[in-house]
């Protein structure tokens, strides 16, 4: 058989760490994968066998009692007694794996699948691996969230694309992400499917705003509904409904509501009251404003030093 020098073929000295002989595996592995466009089974396989002994302490040490005195690619036989000694077995590289690989190690333990191959009955030896997940963004109104959605979307495979119908629970929150196990790309070398989520955004309302996660509503009133009191009618997420207001309520007051927010089940509303002045346009506004600040003589700024 072949001697093969798993040392040069990762590039790495004879008394290279663990943490060295790891960082150099993972470089030409991602070089040389077969799911690489300029990939190479042969030396991807190569590479697993040598990384599979020298980041093992036990294996790398039966690995070692070899020496130095072969090259790569030498004819090589194990010394006397070496099989008896650690197991061995003349394997005939079943799984993908080297005579070498098979005749020092075979029987060892420790490996997966079939022949003692680490890496199971995959493409080429290499260990099945889950497909990458996906993303895909959807945009919801607050009305169309707080009530459940059924969505048509497109997810790319590649250079094509397949449509999926998704179900979007009612209640969904701005940011949050829905899993879909399963739906992603497809596994490699026999592995799962990754999985597809779903990243939800609430688009901006035109009066609702959201403080963390509770619900509000800037109700503006005249500054004589303020002081009087009386109803006011506003809109909820479960329809328009009227707010008694009581008198001399002050700018910036909140009011909750039960049940009227948003969510599964509802939440409450918060309703914040902002008193709105009406502009001083004409002579005629002017007047009226002057006419008042002579009869009330209201100074809210009475209690400063």
């Amino acid at each position: 058989m072949e001697f093969q020098d798993y040392y040069q073929t990762l590039g790495v000295e004879r008394n290279a760490d663990a943490a060295t002989i790891k960082k150099a595996y993972r470089k030409l592995a991602g070089r040389y994968h077969p799911d690489k466009p300029d990939g190479d089974e042969t030396k991807f396989k190569a590479i697993s066998e040598a990384y599979e002994v020298l980041s093992d302490d036990k294996k790398r040490a039966m690995y070692d009692q070899l020496g130095s005195n072969y090259r790569q690619g030498q004819q090589f036989e194990p010394p006397p007694g070496f099989e008896q000694m650690f197991g061995g077995g003349m394997g005939g590289g079943a799984g993908g794996f080297s005579d070498l690989f098979e005749s020092l190690f075979r029987g060892q333990g420790g490996f997966g699948g079939a022949g003692g191959n680490p890496f199971g009955s995959g493409f080429g030896g290499a260990r099945p691996a889950k497909g990458q997940d996906q993303q895909v963004a959807i945009s919801l109104t607050l009305e169309e969230a707080m009530s459940g959605q059924q969505r048509r979307i497109k997810v790319s495979k590649g250079h094509e694309s397949r449509s999926l119908e998704v179900k979007i629970p009612a209640g969904v929150k701005n940011g949050q992400k829905i899993r879909l196990s399963g739906q992603g790309q497809p596994g490699r070398h026999g592995g799962p499917h990754g999985d597809l989520y779903l990243a939800i955004s609430l688009l901006p309302h035109a009066y609702y705003r959201f403080e963390d996660e509770q619900l509000v509503l800037d109700l503006p009133v005249t500054p004589w509904e303020a002081a009087l009191g009386g109803k006011v009618t506003l809109p909820t997420l479960q329809g328009k409904i009227q707010l008694t207001l009581p008198p001399n309520t002050p700018s910036g007051k909140r009011l909750r509501l039960k049940g009227r927010g948003y969510g599964k089940p509802a939440g409450d509303l918060v309703v914040q009251v902002l008193i709105q002045i009406p502009p001083a346009v004409t002579e005629e506004d002017q007047a009226w404003y002057q006419q008042m600040a002579q009869q009330r003589g209201f100074n809210p700024r009475e209690q400063w030093p």
